[in-house]
């Protein structure tokens, strides 16, 4: 390894050391690896400061942007919790089976999906872990179980953010894309080609992602049942594969013929109504019924200090009524994206941001009023009347979204930063490639033909390190560009590998570990946690770049 490479690796390997090694928190993390890849930056790559300068402030826009839809997805959840829909939500899950293995299904896998399509960000596992807890199961079985379950939806999460804009601003450099994209491209608009890469990724996660509920019957049973049994676990393989196609066959569908905005949505939803119907009919379902063990043969390291949270009154509260927010949610969404309906170009038409900043070529702009946060605050507003909430209480959601957002600010407006001045590093004084593109000099010259398989472990690499399936894509696109164009790989293949990456890392990313650890009182038990997350993510990850190679042999 030259020392070009190893500089230019300096920006992952610092989070690594930060974050993992060392154990900072990402508040503490992130800012000390924006600062070490800043000076390597101006020092060793000559990055002029005013490109800089302008690339962190792209950074700050960009997330800006992101925290809009953060802040949006958390005041809803908020807002629904002190109306009391969330407590009606829970307990219309509690009245659907007793068995366990379908309760992880129907509320990890398919709702969790649901939420991870409309908020993203870490959402889901936050919701569904104490979700899980509530209807009896062991605090580490809920959180690790919606952890994994939280991988195949990454891809469209908060309305296909991880495409939309992790993809989308990781091939550019500067306002416009990179030239290597470009020519790639040519005459393709960035918005078909992100629904053919959105098409791309659930070609291959139909067969990958349609045995994780499988998977996550399997460690249910395995690791969590009396008998430590595997075979009580496989019994149900017919139900968890149909689970699986309910959710990754109306998601291929969606991707393929709209794009990467609502393929999580849509599948959680049909398949919440397929498996329900399954339910109601007996389907595909074994004669027992499965439980977990007595309290009392618990395993220690199993519990957790919880308090599940609820609205501070109890409320009758009509399911449809509970449910009618994230049904308007989305309706709006989808009635905004429709390219046959004026609303979406008006919507696009209110631009912020900021062209060619500090006199350089970067440029960030985003549509506030297009984004989902705007949708989030709609719900919200609506949500506050139709549930008759007492002004106190949706004041409280506000307040309690607001100071949830501190640490998210910092880790966001720090590691986008970072994540720009990697990928503009390309203007500078030494003569070189940025860093990216550097990297793909050396990943091409020793892995070549085989890069099909290592591309999703950089997917998993990203998120694991940034928090973000959508930092992975941010930070890696056009690194995996770079690569497949250098190695003659089909980059169209190569990027949708990089994005089922990402998924895997979700399992495994520090933040979201700490974040779901803590809302069942798990902290300090994060290192369990990611041990039993690691082998579904090692699955994820490997089937797909197995997959990827096959498909790239076929090419």
């Amino acid at each position: 390894m030259n020392m070009v490479t190893l500089i230019a690796l300096t920006p992952i390997i610092s989070v690594v050391v930060f974050l993992v090694v060392l154990r900072m928190p990402a508040m503490k993390a992130m800012p000390i690896s924006l600062l070490v890849t800043g000076v390597i930056a101006y020092f060793f790559w000559q990055v002029p400061i005013v490109q800089l300068a302008a690339a962190s402030i792209e950074g700050v826009l960009i997330g800006l942007s992101i925290l809009y839809i953060v802040f949006g997805a958390i005041l809803l959840l908020n807002t629904l919790q002190a109306s009391g829909a969330i407590d009606t939500i829970r307990n219309s899950f509690l009245g659907i089976s007793n068995d366990r293995r379908i309760q992880v299904i129907l509320i990890a896998w398919l709702f969790g999906a649901f939420i991870e399509g409309a908020a993203g960000f870490g959402t889901p596992a936050a919701i569904a872990a104490p979700l899980l807890v509530a209807l009896g199961f062991p605090p580490l079985a809920a959180v690790v179980l919606a952890l994994v379950a939280d991988s195949s939806p990454v891809s469209f999460g908060a309305v296909g953010t991880p495409v939309i804009v992790g993809v989308q601003q990781g091939l550019q450099e500067g306002a416009d894309l990179a030239p290597v994209a470009a020519l790639y491209l040519q005459d393709i608009a960035i918005t078909d080609f992100l629904r053919l890469l959105s098409a791309q990724v659930m070609q291959i996660d139909v067969i990958v992602g349609t045995l994780m509920p499988l998977i996550l019957i399997l460690l249910l049973t395995r690791f969590f049942g009396e008998n430590r049994s595997w075979k009580e676990g496989l019994v149900m393989w017919k139900f968890a594969i149909f689970a699986g196609l309910s959710f990754t066959v109306p998601a291929l569908l969606v991707a393929t013929f709209i794009g990467p905005e609502f393929p999580a949505i849509i599948g959680g939803l049909s398949g919440l109504v397929l498996v329900l119907f399954a339910l109601k009919r007996r389907w595909f379902l074994p004669e027992d019924t499965w439980d977990f063990g007595a309290e009392s043969t618990w395993s220690k390291e199993w519990f957790g200090a919880i308090t599940v949270e609820k609205s501070e009154k109890p409320l009758k509260m009509h399911l449809a009524l509970a449910w009618i927010p994230y049904v308007l949610l989305g309706v709006i969404l989808v009635l905004t994206r429709l390219d046959v309906l004026p609303l979406k170009s008006w919507l696009l038409s209110f631009v912020v941001g900021w062209e060619n900043i500090l006199g350089t070529e970067i440029s960030a702009n985003f549509q506030p009023l297009y984004l989902p946060g705007s949708v989030f605050l709609v719900v919200v507003a609506i949500t506050y009347f139709l549930h008759r909430m007492k002004f106190q209480a949706f004041k409280m959601a506000f307040s309690v979204s607001g100071k949830a957002l501190i640490g998210t600010s910092i880790t966001l407006f720090t590691a986008v930063p970072m994540v720009r001045i990697f990928i503009n590093s390309g203007v500078n004084f030494a003569g070189l490639e940025s860093m990216p593109v550097e990297l793909a000099f050396q990943a091409s010259t020793y892995l070549g033909d085989g890069w099909p398989f290592v591309a999703p472990f950089i997917g998993a690499l990203g998120s694991f390190i940034s928090g973000s399936a959508t930092f992975s894509n941010m930070m890696f696109s056009l690194f995996q560009f770079n690569v497949a164009d250098q190695s003659g790989l089909d980059p169209m293949l190569v990027l949708g590998l990089q994005v089922l990456g990402a998924n895997a890392g979700n399992m495994i990313c520090v933040v979201n570990v700490v974040a779901a650890a803590s809302v069942v009182g798990l902290v300090g038990k994060e290192g369990a946690i990611i041990r039993m997350t690691l082998l579904p993510m090692l699955y994820y990850a490997g089937f797909s770049g197995i997959i990827g190679l096959i498909l790239a042999f076929l090419l």
